[in-house]
């Protein structure tokens, strides 16, 4: 049997390959990627930095739904038969992004098998995570949403060390992403601080005390709003 020919790499591979209907993109920080309503007719995957998506409700409410990095694909919805884009997609830093035609993307899954797996892979993965944000939302505090939220940014929980939060990120988007206001988040980062959760060098630093805290419902973390 003929071995894939991009299968040894992985996404790496195919999307540093050339081949048609595929294209490298770099963006600058803040730079619109796409907006939300726009027509949807391409995968992007991240080579580097990352990106954020946002949407805004009919009412003119806006929230903050995910922070993509490096090895993660957004606008996928495509794939399924969406046409318009369902969020606005906005580089949080000079970030490389390969974006793939819908019609190039199936033909890769269609092709090559061990791709397709790893894609599948990143999809349900992908899955796990939003159901997991969304029993967070519905079942944990505000102060406890941020304390995940952390966790997640700092990479706790992933192979190798925890890493400062090396992005900028505001308390208004930190806000946005866990549903309450920015002076909540104020608060809950200033007493998290005082309680050796997190510190700040230039970027945030997570400890491994507030995952403690996280894991041992401590009573810290049992804040109502």
């Amino acid at each position: 049997m003929k071995e894939p020919k991009h299968s040894l790499s992985g996404f790496e591979a195919y999307f540093a390959t050339p081949g048609a209907g595929k294209a490298i993109l770099s963006f600058k920080k803040n730079a619109l990627i796409f907006s939300q309503g726009d027509p949807a007719e391409t995968i992007f995957y991240i080579q580097r930095g990352r990106v954020k998506l946002h949407v805004v409700s009919d009412q003119g409410k806006e929230a903050v739904v995910a922070l993509m990095e490096a090895g993660q694909f957004f606008g996928e919805g495509c794939l399924n038969g969406d046409t318009a884009r369902v969020a606005t997609a906005v580089s949080l830093g000079d970030s490389k992004i390969v974006g793939i035609s819908k019609h190039a993307m199936r033909q890769a899954l269609k092709d090559e098998p061990n791709f397709a797996q790893r894609f599948v892979t990143y999809l349900i993965h992908r899955t796990s995570r939003v159901e997991e944000d969304l029993i967070d939302q519905l079942f944990n505090s505000s102060e406890r949403r941020l304390a995940r939220l952390l966790l997640l940014l700092a990479h706790f929980g992933k192979e190798g060390v925890p890493q400062p939060i090396d992005i900028e990120i505001s308390q208004a988007t930190l806000a946005e992403m866990i549903g309450t206001t920015r002076s909540r988040v104020s608060f809950f980062m200033n007493k998290f601080r005082k309680l050796g959760f997190i510190s700040y060098n230039g970027k945030i630093h997570v400890h491994n005390s507030l995952l403690n805290a996280v894991l041992h419902d401590k009573p810290a973390l049992r804040t109502d709003e």
